[in-house]
């Protein structure tokens, strides 16, 4: 059965979650969805992940404690600095928005994220990467396209909407 808005031609607002990193691939998805029409109200959310590095480091040396987090921290005031510029862009185009930044995979960041949120589609950008570079980093579009509770648009670069 139908809701009164959809009954009178009205698509409901969607909550989108949108993937960002400093590439590419990425800017490809954030102008994709600055280009489609979303149904009015639409609220985006903009996140990233700082990727923990999982480093091999033989006896000789492991940095300290210290060391590791501000790396992180400077990671994450860098993943700031990326989404609040997605932020202002999207909502010079007048989409309602809010960011987050997480610490973490981010193939598993933004599944939590979009069931948290109660996100209706999750956008990300393809890297396009295979063979050994895919095994050994993981595509984080095939398993969020995989495990995502939600629908996932993956936007290749050079994607065109016209």
């Amino acid at each position: 059965m139908l809701g009164p808005r959809a009954r009178r031609g009205r698509r409901a607002a969607l909550r989108i979650l949108i993937g960002v990193d400093d590439s590419p691939h990425s800017t490809a998805a954030l102008e994709f969805v600055k280009r489609m029409t979303w149904p009015q109200g639409s609220e985006v959310v903009v996140v990233s992940a700082v990727r923990t590095s999982v480093v091999l480091y033989t006896e000789a040396y492991a940095p300290p404690a210290e060391v590791v987090e501000e790396v992180i921290e400077e990671q994450r005031k860098l993943h700031e600095d990326l989404v609040s510029r997605a932020e202002v862009q999207l909502r010079d185009r007048g989409f309602k928005t809010s960011t987050r930044v997480l610490i973490g995979d981010p193939r598993e960041a933004l599944i939590e994220m979009a069931k948290g949120e109660a996100a209706e589609l999750i956008v990300l950008g393809s890297h396009g990467r295979s063979g050994l570079t895919k095994l050994l980093m993981g595509s984080v579009a095939s398993h969020v396209v995989t495990h995502a509770p939600c629908s996932v648009l993956v936007v290749r670069t050079g994607t065109k909407t016209n």
